[in-house]
């Protein structure tokens, strides 16, 4: 699952975004007016989605989307960054959005520290998936012969279950389209 988060765009450090109580268009026409344009969107199973580049270099944007006021009729908004700083190895994060507020914001690499007006919004799945709690913490480590990173992004990919997972959100075939147009329908 993690495949369409990482380097399925190459080149680019994008953000993959869900959209709930937005049509497509209202989305990808906010994200515009953001000064992201998409890279590939579509719709699925009552989610719009959209890929756009984290910044916009070209325009000299490197702020975050506020994605608040996007959601702000009681939307809601489900964000990847899939690569917030690959050059410097920052994990990936999530944000969840609803009625123009953010409600739960996490780094992949510690989702235990959570921000957000319910910070607690996930603890029930996470802690299931062993994310977060007493049960999160690799049996082996500290010994010798083991090195936690070998399951780092197993990790990442059991995270990213959860929150698709509770979301039912929609995997989309997120690659670069062939056509001169931007749009890739899902599956």
């Amino acid at each position: 699952m993690t495949t369409w988060m990482q380097g399925s765009f190459p080149g680019h450090e994008v953000n993959v975004v869900f959209a709930r109580g937005l049509t497509l268009e209202v989305l990808t026409q906010g994200l515009r007016e953001r000064l992201r344009e998409p890279l590939a969107f579509g719709e699925a199973d009552g989610w719009a989605w959209a890929v756009h580049d984290m910044l916009n270099w070209e325009a000299d944007d490197y702020d975050t989307v506020n994605y608040n006021s996007m959601c702000a009729d009681g939307a809601e908004i489900v964000v990847f960054v899939t690569e917030p700083c690959s050059a410097k190895a920052f994990p990936p994060d999530f944000a969840y959005h609803r009625g123009g507020r953010m409600i739960l914001g996490f780094s992949f690499d510690g989702p235990q520290y959570r921000v957000g007006e319910n910070p607690d919004y996930l603890s029930p799945e996470l802690l299931a998936a062993r994310l977060i709690g007493p049960d999160a913490a690799c049996p082996q480590e500290g010994a010798d012969t083991h090195d936690c990173f070998d399951h780092h992004y197993d990790d990442h990919e059991r995270l990213v279950k959860a929150i698709a997972d509770f979301f039912a959100l929609p995997s989309p075939p997120l690659a670069v389209p062939l056509s001169p147009s931007p749009e890739v329908t899902a599956k």
